[in-house]
């Protein structure tokens, strides 16, 4: 870890203490969670119920709650759209383990490896649905607006992901850019929502949105970080699972860029070849080249910058928590 890397006195107490800021407000969305999930086609309620009661940390609905509180309280339209968020994001997660053909998730298997992998794509199709459904309660445009972009950049950074996979000549901002549309997206659309909702106005809308999109860069540079460092245990996928794939992540594309001719060979024809076989050498060059501490740095700066955007917030327990999390996303373990 590098003298940079940004602390806190213990991130568990703190992830816990900001869950139980929201602890009502969240257990309202996941009784409407519960609610929307229920269907008549019983393998919709099988794998629905599977991967939303997967574990997970619900960071993205309690953002939105934090935020909403931040501005003044919670209305029923927040709650709506916390589940609205989740369900995309939860849709999103059905494709990916689909496409990369992961066998685990969160630590136990993915809905694809237990039910195959037509079923999960068309649960995920029906959470979609679902999500957008729920959202038109709001009667609010500028919502299904924000929501619509949001879900189309979501589409674009995975296919852009589909086309830089085995290419090891993908660039920094090329993989920034994907990052950007495919993850962080989807925590500044929450953010962002919670000021629409409070009508908290133009600057508070921009600086929280500002906030959930660097949040968000910074959550995936460390998971970046954590396929060469947790164990799969506390990771809850397979490590090397990116690499696997043929994924140029930013580890990767720091040691092409900054290893010896031989050292980037070897993480090329990893890449190349979407192979877990070679994971040891990979990290051995990633090492080398002190990529996982760039692939830190960059995440300490986006979190940095999330936090500076909330600046233009009253002070409250709130904001002091969602600063915390941004504290907490550079800071984990898994």
């Amino acid at each position: 870890m590098t003298a940079t890397h940004l602390s806190t006195d213990s991130v568990t107490i703190d992830f816990d203490s900001i869950k139980n800021l929201t602890a009502i407000e969240t257990q309202a969305v996941d009784q409407l969670i519960l609610t929307e999930l229920s269907s008549d086609v019983v393998l919709i309620n099988q794998i629905g119920h599977y991967i939303i009661g997967n574990g997970g940390k619900r960071l993205r609905p309690m953002l939105l709650l934090l935020a909403a509180k931040a501005l003044g309280k919670v209305h029923d339209h927040h709650l709506i759209l916390a589940a609205v968020i989740e369900f995309i994001h939860t849709a999103t997660l059905l494709h990916d383990d689909v496409v990369d053909e992961s066998a685990l998730r969160r630590g136990k298997e993915s809905a694809n490896a237990v039910w195959g992998n037509a079923a999960s794509v068309l649960v995920g199709d029906y959470l979609y649905s679902s999500a957008f459904e729920m959202m038109v309660r709001t009667n609010n445009m500028r919502v299904m607006d924000i929501l619509s972009k949001t879900t189309t950049a979501i589409a674009e950074g995975e296919v852009l992901q589909l086309l830089n996979c085995n290419n090891p000549d993908t660039s920094e901002q090329k993989y920034l850019d994907v990052i950007a549309r495919k993850t962080a997206i989807l925590f500044s659309t929450a953010t962002r929502l919670a000021a629409v909702i409070s009508d908290a106005g133009p600057t508070a809308e921009d600086a929280l949105a500002v906030y959930g999109q660097q949040l968000g860069v910074a959550f995936q540079l460390i998971d970046d970080a954590l396929d060469y460092k947790a164990s799969t245990a506390e990771l809850g996928k397979n490590l090397g699972d990116d690499l696997a794939e043929g994924k140029p992540t930013l580890p990767l594309i720091y040691a092409i860029e900054h290893g010896t001719p031989a050292q980037a060979q070897v993480v090329i024809d990893a890449i190349r070849h979407g192979s877990r076989a070679s994971f040891n050498e990979v990290y051995a060059v990633v090492k080398a080249t002190n990529a996982i501490e760039y692939t830190e740095q960059c995440a300490d700066r986006a979190a940095e910058k999330a936090i500076a955007a909330l600046q233009c917030l009253p002070d409250s327990g709130y904001k002091t928590a969602l600063e915390q999390l941004a504290r907490f996303s550079v800071q984990r373990d898994h």
